[in-house]
């Protein structure tokens, strides 16, 4: 399916994006444009045969412009970034809906249509504008749809909060997850008539998450139609998993020191440079090894570099782990042979010290707990002495009586 851009009373964005895994070009062509005026086209896309990894991620470059300007393909779908990070960052116009006094002046909606490269849902949001709108947008792919959208409402000006999109004057919500293509439709209660005065339209995009800061200027400015914002795409090699695409290695896109990613966006997968390396996972040799000794200077000592790590050490007479954010390196104490007998002898008195003082507290101990025990024998003996001379002193006296 060819890449059209067609603007009627419905404007139509249809792009197809079906990407298949073709063979992997083992490195980029000296003949490969990099960049197309101030955005960088990194493989697996390019600018010529030869320099993408599929006719899906052709980008056109458009030199009549100054500077010059990438398109995705052959469509007027204007390309801002391209990250290999997994996403696409896009320029689109906004969709409108304007009244006066007699009625509907002037309409715009719009249809993008992304058969392979799903809008993303975590970067991006559904944002209307208005004080008399319902906008919602909706999705037609291959026989999948969805239905979401914005109420908006004000009656007055002063009710609406500058950067607020809480559903006076501007709101904002979610994109499902997985969608490929949207259209941008409006309602309107009463035709803004009852806010002609200070808002004549209604607005509906979908905008990068964070790009926009509604104004409230934005309800009435007549040249806000005119405005584009920033959008984001993701995309994904092939369709098939990690799993999957490591069992067909001829056309297996990671390459040395890079590793298979699923992505949550789906299908397809990413590639990703091993940490410890930097670079373009997609070309061959092109996760390169970071020098950690020269970019974060981690070590406090000596630094040795090796490939996707590094190692810190010390130098002779010195001790520690060697890292700046760790114990570092600081000088071994080491004793003169004079001062460690020194060390030793005392540390031999004091033991002989303890010792001593230990046994003098048994003997002190042992002496007391005798004494005591001496004293308590003499005072039984005192005590049953007596009551024996008191039992015996009656029977003597009966003796003499007798």
């Amino acid at each position: 399916m060819g890449l059209s851009f067609i603007f009627k009373k419905l404007a139509l964005v249809a792009v197809t994006l079906t990407l298949t895994a073709t063979s992997v070009a083992a490195q980029t062509q000296p003949s490969c444009e990099s960049s197309c005026g101030n955005i960088s086209i990194p493989y697996p896309f390019g600018t010529g045969d030869g320099c993408n990894i599929s006719s899906d991620f052709f980008i056109t470059c458009n030199t009549t412009f100054n500077p010059p300007k990438a398109f995705l393909d052959t469509s007027d779908i204007e390309i801002l970034d391209i990250s290999l990070d997994g996403y696409l960052r896009l320029s689109q116009p906004i969709s409108y809906d304007c009244y006066n006094k007699v009625g509907r002046t002037f309409y715009f909606d719009m249809w993008l249509q992304l058969p392979k490269f799903p809008i993303s849902h975590t970067r991006n949001k559904f944002t209307a504008i208005g004080c008399d709108t319902y906008a919602h947008v909706q999705d037609y792919n291959l026989g999948d749809t969805y239905s979401t959208g914005c109420l908006t409402f004000c009656d007055n000006i002063t009710n609406v909060v500058k950067g607020s999109c809480s559903g006076i004057g501007c709101c904002q919500t979610a994109i499902p997850k997985g969608v490929r293509s949207y259209h941008v439709t409006f309602d309107s209660s009463n035709n803004h008539s009852n806010v002609l005065s200070f808002n004549p339209c209604s607005y509906g995009f979908v905008v990068e998450d964070g790009a926009y800061n509604f104004s409230i200027s934005d309800l009435y400015d007549e040249n806000f139609w005119d405005k584009e914002f920033p959008m984001i795409l993701d995309w994904t090699i092939g369709n098939q998993t990690c799993a999957e695409a490591k069992m067909d290695q001829e056309n297996y896109a990671c390459k040395e020191n890079s590793d298979c990613i699923d992505p949550e966006n789906g299908p397809g997968y990413l590639c990703k440079c091993l940490d410890g390396f930097q670079g373009n996972p997609y070309l061959s040799q092109g996760c390169q090894d970071i020098n950690e000794c020269d970019t974060l200077k981690p070590c406090n000592g000596p630094c040795n570099n090796a490939p996707g790590s590094y190692n810190c050490s010390c130098p002779d007479g010195f001790e520690g782990d060697g890292l700046r954010n760790g114990t570092g390196c600081s000088p071994k104490v080491v004793m003169p042979h004079h001062q460690s007998f020194s060390v030793a002898v005392v540390a031999l008195g004091i033991g002989v010290g303890v010792l001593f003082s230990l046994l003098c507290l048994s003997w002190v101990y042992m002496g007391l707990r005798q004494r005591k025990l001496t004293a308590e024998k003499s005072e039984n003996r005192q005590q049953n002495g007596g009551m024996l001379m008191r039992e015996q002193l009656p029977k003597r006296a009966e003796m003499l009586t007798t």
